[in-house]
């Protein structure tokens, strides 16, 4: 299961650098997770706080468990950031359409344009 790209550069982000950006952080982890876990060929998984390295056991919980996992919150910060970019879209066509009504209303009691 590869974890996958939200697709957008936060090189260029100017709401934040890529390293305030903890979503970001998790989907490189999930990739380097993945990495790892196709790159041990058997071997078992040394850890830095534990004298016991990962077996096939623990690495099958890895795949099965916590790549899952991390791709469904990958997914629903997805599902959220969609919501939040329809919500400030439909804000900004508000915003436009009252302004323009405002700015159509003005030009009709001035005479410039006849009213309907």
């Amino acid at each position: 299961m590869a974890i996958p790209s939200t697709g957008f550069s936060a090189a260029a982000s100017p709401f934040c650098r890529p390293e305030e950006d903890p979503f970001l952080l998790l989907e490189s982890c999930g990739k380097a997770i993945e990495s790892i876990l196709r790159g041990h060929a058997g071997r078992p998984l040394r850890r830095t706080w534990i004298n016991r390295p990962y077996g096939e056991e623990e690495i099958s919980r890895l795949e099965e468990e916590v790549l899952p996992a991390i791709q469904q919150c990958l997914a629903r910060v997805d599902e959220i950031d969609s919501a939040l970019e329809a919500e400030a879209e439909l804000s900004y066509r508000q915003q436009v359409e009252a302004e323009a009504s405002l700015r159509s209303g003005g030009l009709q009691r001035c005479g410039s344009i006849p009213a309907a």
